[in-house]
């Protein structure tokens, strides 16, 4: 966010009343912090969601050092939910967002059937996108779980960073973040340093979940959800976790024994490359999971073309293909060389005429100029030669056998001159054309078809709601 944008953002926080401005409708969700209300903006008719805090605020530094207003002015990512405005009134803090249509959740709970692979291959990159863009700017969300997750259609959007945290942030964090079924082993156990890792490990339990519409570690409570993680993953030891036996070790803690199951049991409708991608992201040890941007590296996102952020400005601007702009520069290069040549006077006017017949001349132009070419480099050798093979009058004590050599050698030199300007005037007779503009065509195709990579593909079904 830009300076200009930063205080428009604060003169539509300061301004009264203004949420007389919107038409509320009906009341879509209620959490430990706020509700959700769906309303519509009456200037507009735009349908907007509205999330009012509980608590009450009664300052806007109070307001704008709020974790989720802070980490939502500093991201703008077509996967994540867009805050439109802020509002506070009668000490009432409102949050105004782009509505979605449902959760994931709520798509998971009324699903009559499996979701199939290329779907869930689609919400998944969307949202691992989302999460290598949110991390490469130094936040991770804390809370992933579908009912975060927002739909529209084929669209899914990561929302609530109420607990969000920036990397940089010093520790300790707070012991309890996200639901318990997406937490990461290494909060679990109340490591008071973690880090975007933590995302990671409830994406995989995510991603699992929307294949077979039931969480993968539906613990009761903390001891029963690590009993649960162990009896799917195997138990941790030395070699995969040595980190994770020092944390159960401090808090008094044995690890029930398991060996792991065979996730393609578990996971049937899943295909090998999502079972590797699963089993990638929920590792023991946070180090060894997959970060966002090499998760979208996975086989699994094969299908889909992935466009970095900040190549994604550049891919939208209209370009110019590679052929065009070096046939333009060397038509214009050649014409204004070869003018100069056959003339030495400057042109006196730059008529559109001269610009249009001067690439049709060229050919002509550039035959005339090879062939004064040739003539002065052969006239250069020539003296050169000479030159370098000047006689002198031998020092004192050279033998008259070396003089023999340089005069043949002399006489040999200027026999191959001679053959060279005759092969150089043969040459002038038969010498090809200089290539056409049409020449860089087939090249400038084949480099197209090395960058053409398939687009992912879209997913349209109807969305209850």
């Amino acid at each position: 966010m830009n300076k200009k944008e930063h205080k428009l953002f604060i003169a539509k926080l300061k301004a009264p009343f203004r949420m007389d401005r919107y038409k509320i409708i009906k009341e879509v969700g209620d959490g430990t912090f706020g509700s959700v209300w769906r309303a519509i903006y009456k200037h507009t008719g735009e349908v907007v969601a509205i999330k009012k805090m509980k608590r009450k605020y009664y300052s806007w530094d109070e307001c704008m050092n709020l974790r989720e207003v802070k980490s939502l002015r500093k991201m703008n990512h077509p996967n994540i939910v867009k805050l439109k405005e802020v509002i506070r009134e009668h000490d009432i803090l409102y949050f105004v967002f782009e509505y979605m249509d449902c959760n994931l959740y709520q798509l998971m709970k009324d699903r009559g059937k499996l979701f199939s692979e290329s779907e869930v291959r689609n919400w998944c990159f969307q949202i691992f996108q989302a999460l290598a863009y949110m991390h490469q700017r130094g936040y991770f969300h804390r809370d992933l779980k579908p009912e975060n997750l927002l739909v529209t259609k084929d669209i899914i959007k990561i929302a609530d960073f109420g607990l969000a945290r920036e990397v940089c942030s010093q520790p300790p964090y707070t012991e309890y973040v996200s639901t318990r079924w997406y937490r990461a082993p290494e909060v679990l156990l109340q490591s008071s340093v973690y880090g975007s890792a933590v995302d990671m490990w409830a994406m995989g339990a995510i991603m699992a979940e929307l294949f077979t519409l039931r969480p993968l570690f539906p613990g009761s409570s903390e001891a029963d959800e690590i009993y649960k993680i162990c009896g799917v993953i195997g138990s941790p030891n030395q070699k995969s976790w040595a980190e994770g036996l020092e944390l159960a070790n401090v808090l008094k803690y044995q690890f029930p024994q398991f060996s792991s199951a065979n996730l393609s049991v578990l996971i049937p409708s899943a295909s090998e490359d999502a079972i590797s991608l699963i089993s990638s992201l929920c590792s023991w040890d946070p180090n060894k999971r997959l970060t966002a941007a090499e998760a979208l590296q996975h086989p699994f996102f094969q299908p889909c073309f992935y466009i970095p952020p900040s190549l994604r400005l550049r891919a939208a601007a209209p370009r110019t293909p590679p052929s065009a702009g070096i046939r333009g520069a060397l038509e214009q290069r050649t014409s204004r060389k070869y003018s100069l040549t056959l003339s030495d006077k400057k042109p006196a006017s730059k008529s559109p005429s001269v610009k249009i017949h001067a690439p049709l001349s060229a050919g002509v132009q550039r035959k005339v100029e090879m062939d004064k070419q040739e003539t002065n480099i052969n006239d250069k050798l020539v003296k050169s030669s000479a030159k370098q093979y000047k006689y002198r009058p031998p020092a004192a004590g050279t033998s008259p056998v070396k003089l023999v050599r340089t005069s043949s050698a002399i006489s040999d030199t200027a026999e191959k001159l001679a053959r060279t300007t005759i092969a150089a005037a043969g040459r002038q007779q038969v010498r090809p054309p200089p290539m056409k503009a049409g020449g860089w065509h087939g090249r400038s195709d084949l480099l197209a078809r090395s960058h053409e990579m398939p687009l992912a593909r879209n997913f349209s079904r109807k969305v209850p709601g």
